[in-house]
């Protein structure tokens, strides 16, 4: 199995995005790393971390697409950039999966323009895992669609439902519609009609959802634009921040203070690593024809590393084939459109 990841892509690029590799291959088998960027620099980043192994490869870039540029623009004239090679690499089944940490936009213009949608799937979407009380849950879309249409809304619960089974063994996930109350009256037009055509599905719908409820782990799946979604990855990435700054503080500030942090260092930690998003690693492109992975811009070596793993789990599962037979099965059942 060969993953593809773009060197060049994200804050921290090439640097921790190497360091994340070489992590991934000494922490798991079963898989081979190809680095697409500027390979002087990867060398010396190879050779800094005193790397002489035979899993990671090096595949020469001229360009990288910046957070900058436009994206439909750099996707279509930037041919020798590390995120159109990767891409182009995937589509011709010459690697299993293709990971950045690099433009959002461009990412998802390239992977619709070169690798396609899959068979019935409207718009692909952005699918990250978010801390709940009860483990995790999927929120779709994270950030890809910012305007959606009904179906948009239906589309994401059912690869949303399939991604969850797949990836994390929930039979029958729980699905809901984030909106502004939990009445069925609730909301636009948009997210009435969505709701609609989710409560008419066989999917686990549950209604309606406020933002409260899901960390309070009311569902797997909740269901969104991107726009609303991003927004809300952000903002619970914001206050755990906040948490475990103002946590810090008071653990800090005397001797008795300094004491007890001792004595629950280790449920501190277990709590942090609930809302660290450099845990769950990247987060799938689903449905498009071809394993991506989307990092965080800010990523670091382990968040890398983590999405190297996951992607490599992923490319292994037959999610794809089972979101077009999905897809396929709710459109001649009718739901709607």
């Amino acid at each position: 199995m060969v993953i593809l990841v773009d060197a060049m892509g994200g804050d921290n690029a090439p640097g921790d995005i190497v360091e994340g590799c070489i992590k991934a291959v000494n922490e798991e088998p079963g898989f081979n790393i190809m680095l697409i960027g500027d390979s002087g620099k990867i060398e010396k980043i190879l050779k800094k971390n005193k790397f002489n192994g035979s899993r990671i490869d090096i595949l020469h870039a001229a360009e990288a697409i910046t957070n900058e540029d436009i994206p439909t623009k750099a996707i279509k004239n930037k041919k020798d950039s590390s995120m159109v090679i990767g891409l182009e690499l995937v589509k011709d089944k010459k690697a299993d999966a293709f990971i950045s940490a690099g433009n959002t936009g461009a990412l998802l213009t390239g992977s619709i323009l070169i690798l396609g949608r899959l068979e019935g799937i409207d718009r692909p979407a952005l699918a990250t895992i978010i801390p709940t009380k009860r483990g995790g849950a999927l929120l779709i879309d994270a950030g890809f669609n910012t305007m959606c249409k009904p179906l948009n809304y239906f589309q994401f619960g059912v690869i949303g439902t399939i991604y969850m089974r797949e990836m994390f063994d929930i039979k029958t996930p729980t699905v809901g519609l984030i909106n502004v109350g939990s009445e069925e009256r609730k909301g636009n037009e948009t997210i009435k009609q969505a709701y609609n055509m989710l409560s008419n599905s066989n999917l686990n719908f549950v209604g309606n959802i406020e933002g409260r409820e899901i960390p309070e782990g009311k569902i797997n799946i909740a269901v969104c634009d991107g726009f609303v979604g991003n927004i809300l990855l952000k903002f619970m990435e914001g206050v755990g921040s906040f948490i475990f700054e103002g946590l810090r503080d008071v653990y800090s500030k005397n001797f008795f203070s300094k004491l007890a942090s001792v004595l629950v260092r280790g449920e501190l930690k277990k709590f942090k690593k609930r809302f660290d998003y450099e845990e769950y690693g990247g987060a799938p492109v689903l449905g498009v024809n071809g394993t991506v992975f989307k990092c965080h811009g800010s990523s670091n070596a382990k968040s890398v590393k983590n999405a190297v793993i996951r992607a490599c789990h992923f490319a292994r599962s037959s999610i794809a084939e089972q979101i077009k037979k999905e897809i396929c099965r709710m459109e001649v059942k009718n739901v709607g459109t």
